[in-house]
């Protein structure tokens, strides 16, 4: 049997983000979209919100996609400041460490710098958040009474481990994200296409509905607000309904 393929590119549980941007902008401009497409009565979004929902509870073991996007946007709140904060500490690691390699080589690998922080440095959201973690698990008492002993900040320390608290109370866990992309069964690759595929019917016939109307238009562009869930919060949450003129 043929083996069932991915409709989309890129991690499942951010095109079920992007997926769930939408369908709540449709929510939130449902009056007039009707009037254009009058199959989208209700139930048609809220049914189309479930089914998401649905198939993150499922396959991705978070409570729904809201918590998806509350996590992510956590995530991109501190992303600046913690690489800001990273990149400090390791400097300043470095110098300490400067007459005794093998020891700093041991310690950034610790630490996670080694497996993670150059794609972190590129603001790979996972390798952000695996970086965190492993700081976070592995700063021991004793390894950061002998970092600041030798000079290290430990306001610096106490911040980045922070930063992994925040993520940690976001109430979804490190293994969404890091899961995204194993092996899913073939079962939830059917029920990702299923929500994409739903989800770009609605982009294609609601863009073309807003050509007109350029920032509700770009609201049902599924290649912008996927984009916008790695550079800015902003269309997390709904905009209100605009009915064009």
């Amino acid at each position: 049997m043929e083996e069932t393929t991915r409709a989309y590119s890129g991690k499942d549980a951010e095109m079920l983000i992007a997926a769930s941007v939408i369908t709540e902008n449709a929510i939130a401009n449902k009056a007039f979209l009707i009037t254009k497409r009058p199959t989208w009565v209700d139930p048609f979004f809220p049914n189309l919100k479930t089914k998401i929902d649905n198939a993150v509870q499922t396959y991705l073991g978070a409570d729904n996609a809201k918590s998806l996007r509350l996590a992510t946007q956590a995530l991109m709140t501190i992303e600046k400041n913690a690489l800001r904060d990273l990149a400090e500490f390791k400097v300043a690691l470095e110098v300490d460490y400067d007459a005794d390699k093998s020891r700093l080589k041991e310690i950034l690998t610790q630490l996670g710098f080694a497996s993670y922080y150059k794609q972190a440095k590129g603001k790979d959201q996972e390798a952000v958040i695996n970086q965190l973690f492993q700081f976070k698990a592995n700063m021991i008492n004793t390894l950061q009474t002998e970092i600041v002993a030798k000079g290290g900040n430990p306001a610096i320390i106490t911040a980045i481990i922070g930063y992994a608290n925040t993520l940690k109370a976001s109430e979804v866990s490190q293994e969404t994200f890091k899961g995204t992309r194993k092996t899913a069964t073939e079962a939830a690759i059917k029920e990702f296409n299923a929500c994409y595929k739903a989800v770009i019917g609605v982009c294609k016939i609601s863009a073309n509905i807003y050509k007109d109307v350029p920032d509700l238009k770009k609201q049902f562009s599924y290649t912008k607000v996927l984009a916008s869930l790695s550079t800015s919060g902003n269309n997390a949450t709904p905009p209100a309904p605009v009915t064009p003129p």
